[in-house]
């Protein structure tokens, strides 16, 4: 297999990391690899992929699901020559997101989302379902054939199916559970559902995240968990502190320019 380009894109890299492994081993990891790309954005280019987006997904997956992720991402800095090692940052939870606890506003384990990410669930949850009753077509097509130890479609139908369900259950708790976030905000102090702007030093690179509910995460769209390690140490704090992560390539230092409640957001649109 030939080089990745800096420009390929993380689907291009995903089906050059799968292609060269052996079959066996290729259908064990390949799950994972596409829902990591899934994630990030499959039509993002591997030049565009940052530490942070790569911290952020590895707050929401267990050990095991970190190992074949690390030998993708190994895999292409070498495949694209690039300096910048991004399988270091990838550091799982010990507790999966599923059943992780944390707190916002005093409450252990509360579910706090903004009303966008609340129907945002919705949809995706109505989506699974559908993906699931054609998988259930998919399964019963496969199981005719009566040779299960070479059935290969079935494994993929059943294994599919085994995600979907978890999915779904996942989803249909966190809305049951789910607070939708007020407008009572104010910009005192970063909180949950606020934008907050930084400037990062020494670069003075501007950037912003809005501080959302792990359920809701999406660095790649601006949206931190306040469960990450950054979004952890923006929590509380004022217009003008200052702000540092510990970060394996070295820690992350940047100031808070401004915060924007999500009332405020609402009203600009």
């Amino acid at each position: 297999m030939g080089d990745i380009e800096r420009t390929s894109t993380l689907a291009e890299a995903a089906d050059a990391f799968l292609a060269h492994l052996p079959l066996e081993e290729r259908g064990k990891v390949q799950a994972e690899i596409l829902k990591f790309v899934r994630w990030l954005g499959s039509s993002r280019q591997v030049k565009d992929i940052s530490p942070v987006d790569v911290a952020s997904y590895g707050e929401q997956i267990t050990p095991p699901a970190a190992k074949p992720l690390r030998s993708f991402l190994t895999y292409i800095r070498k495949k694209s020559s690039s300096s910048l090692a991004l399988a270091p940052h990838l550091r799982a939870k010990k507790t999966s997101s599923k059943t992780a606890v944390f707190w916002q506003g005093g409450h252990q384990g509360q579910v706090t989302l903004t009303a966008e990410g609340y129907a945002k669930l919705e949809v995706e949850l109505a989506n699974l379902k559908s993906q699931r009753a054609q998988v259930m077509e998919d399964i019963q097509i496969a199981a005719a054939d009566k040779d299960f130890r070479e059935n290969a479609p079935l494994a993929a139908a059943r294994e599919q199916k085994s995600h979907l369900e978890g999915r779904i259950k996942e989803i249909e708790s966190t809305l049951n559970q789910a607070k939708i976030m007020g407008e009572d905000h104010d910009t005192t102090t970063a909180k949950l559902g606020d934008t907050v702007v930084l400037r990062e030093s020494p670069s003075d690179k501007e950037f912003s995240y809005t501080l959302v509910d792990p359920r809701e995460a999406n660095p790649v769209k601006g949206r931190l968990s306040v469960a990450s390690p950054l979004g952890k140490a923006i929590l509380g704090k004022q217009i003008g502190q200052k702000v540092e992560v510990a970060a394996p390539a070295g820690t992350f230092r940047c100031r808070i320019e401004s915060i924007v409640a999500l009332s405020t957001e609402r009203k600009e649109k």
